[in-house]
């Protein structure tokens, strides 16, 4: 079962060992770019693009996306589709993060950012 991406927002300090954490978050997040990434948000809907941008306040840009929501409040439903382009998802709406073409274990040391 596919379980979702650790990519919390972090406060990072100047001082020499939070430097080292720092260049190896960025260098783990530099391993996602234009991958095939699916964000899910708090209303349903979910999002399906090439990683662009993760800022320090956790936001995320997906680059080529498409929005997809269910057309009825019944389940199974289908699910409607549209093509958005490039996309800001803040992190406050930000429910689930899954990464396509990647093993479960290789996703989980990209993405455990330390808090």
């Amino acid at each position: 079962m596919e379980q979702p991406l650790d990519l919390s927002s972090r406060t990072l300090e100047s001082s020499g060992s939070s430097n080292i954490h720092e260049s190896t978050n960025v260098s783990r997040v530099r391993k996602l770019l234009f991958h095939r990434m699916l964000v899910g948000i708090n209303d349903g809907r979910f999002f399906y693009g090439a990683f662009h941008c993760l800022d320090k306040q956790g936001n995320i840009i997906l680059q080529d996306a498409v929005e997809y929501r269910s057309i009825r409040s019944s389940s199974p439903s289908p699910m409607e589709q549209r093509s958005l382009g490039l996309i800001l998802i803040p992190s406050s709406c930000r429910k689930s993060c899954h990464i396509d073409n990647e093993a479960i274990e290789e996703q989980l040391s990209q993405l455990s950012l330390e808090k």
